[in-house]
């Protein structure tokens, strides 16, 4: 029953294994999270969290592929997923020249294995990746975090939520982060 908080930076949790590449993070595991095969047993974590660090490996697609397959790997059965990150469309990801990798609800449903057997069904061009590489994420929960302006303007009934979407669509800094919640498939 192992819990890992990876790219933790400066950001320790208690109970939690914090891992990180910079040994001045002083994390509990040293471990870059792009060099694979990761230094942790096949099923051994229960949860894994990615606060605002997802973004920052991957940049090449294989490389992220394995990121994803080695996640699968260390995780139990129903292991909780927890990956928070910048929206792509807002100055917190634009502006930062290590952010690498956009994560979206839509690069995450890549890899559950239903959604691939749904789009093979229909003809669907989308990438197939759980199936390509027995890999199986359910996306439970996805929360946008507005900025505060969108947020008081939602909160007050100001906004509707076709106005919502089209404002995220057309406007930068409309959403802060995306917050995700996925199960382990196995």
């Amino acid at each position: 029953m192992t819990k890992y908080n990876m790219g933790c930076g400066f950001n320790h949790k208690n109970g939690w294994v914090n891992c990180d590449k910079v040994a001045a993070c002083e994390p509990d595991l040293l471990m870059d999270i792009e060099r694979l095969p990761w230094p942790i047993k096949d099923n051994e974590a229960t949860e894994v969290m990615f606060i605002h660090c997802l973004e920052h490996v991957g940049g090449e697609p294989d490389l992220f592929i394995g990121i994803m397959k080695e996640l699968y790997r260390v995780c139990e059965k129903d292991a909780i997923v927890r990956i928070h990150v910048p929206h792509p469309n807002s100055d917190g990801f634009l502006g930062d020249p290590t952010h690498v990798r956009v994560i979206t609800p839509m690069v995450l449903s890549l890899f559950s294995k239903d959604n691939n057997r749904k789009w093979k069904e229909f003809g669907a061009s989308n990438s197939p990746l759980a199936l390509y590489h027995d890999v199986d994420f359910i996306i439970e929960n996805t929360t946008l975090k507005l900025f505060p302006h969108y947020q008081r303007l939602w909160a007050d009934k100001k906004i509707n939520r076709d106005e919502l979407d089209k404002r995220i669509k057309e406007h930068n800094n409309v959403v802060e982060e995306y917050q995700f919640l996925l199960r382990v498939k196995k």
